[in-house]
């Protein structure tokens, strides 16, 4: 794929709904992410409601569905050629529920970014709000960081930060941190297009 002069290119990868990729792009069409443009949306699950939401949008939306190859190295080449083709100057996951291989992670490092509904370096991996409960934290929130061989162990770009209040559920702890995930995608990713965060 020839790419556009002048545009910063991102690819995201998503297995479900897809909110944080449709904050993405609105953040692009409203110029908050500026000089940007969305190349490809991959889904590593075909009934994904993100996949649904690029098409809506006329965005290149593509089905790499993981039950139909033999393991991760057939999978992730199948998406490596996807945006290899799509020149991407930034990856984002966007709610992808699979842990990339170090294979994967050096052919794009220092350009593969995620979201984590933690304040890094608490609670990395899965359940990060449940966990942040039962430690009887009183401040989570979360974070977007560089994807490095790690489970959220690359370096932090940028954090919001959100109370845990008496009475917090999972629920109701993940709904509040989620609005402020949506804020902190958008800024972060401006905010490494720009050159002005880099991974360290």
């Amino acid at each position: 794929m020839e790419k556009m002069t002048g545009l910063h290119r991102l690819a995201i990868l998503l297995s479900g709904r897809g909110s944080n990729f449709e904050v993405i792009a609105n953040a692009v069409e409203r110029g908050e992410i500026p000089r940007a443009t969305v190349v490809a949306v991959i889904s590593d699950v075909p009934q994904a409601r993100g996949l649904a939401l690029a098409r809506e949008r006329g965005l290149p939306a593509y089905v790499v569905d993981r039950r139909k190859f033999a393991g991760r190295r057939d999978h992730e080449a199948a998406i490596l050629r996807i945006l290899d083709d799509a020149c991407p100057d930034l990856v984002c996951l966007a709610g992808y529920m699979r842990v990339l291989s170090p294979q994967f992670v050096a052919r794009y490092r220092g350009k593969i970014v995620n979201i984590h509904p933690a304040l890094l370096p608490k609670f990395p991996g899965l359940h990060a709000q449940r966990r942040a409960l039962e430690g009887g934290e009183t401040l989570s929130g979360c974070s977007v960081h560089f994807v490095d061989e790690g489970t959220d162990t690359g370096s932090v770009i940028l954090q919001r930060t959100v109370p845990i209040v008496p009475g917090d559920t999972e629920e109701s702890l993940s709904e509040r941190i989620l609005v402020q995930e949506h804020r902190a995608y958008p800024e972060a990713i401006a905010r490494v297009l720009s050159g002005r965060q880099k991974e360290s």
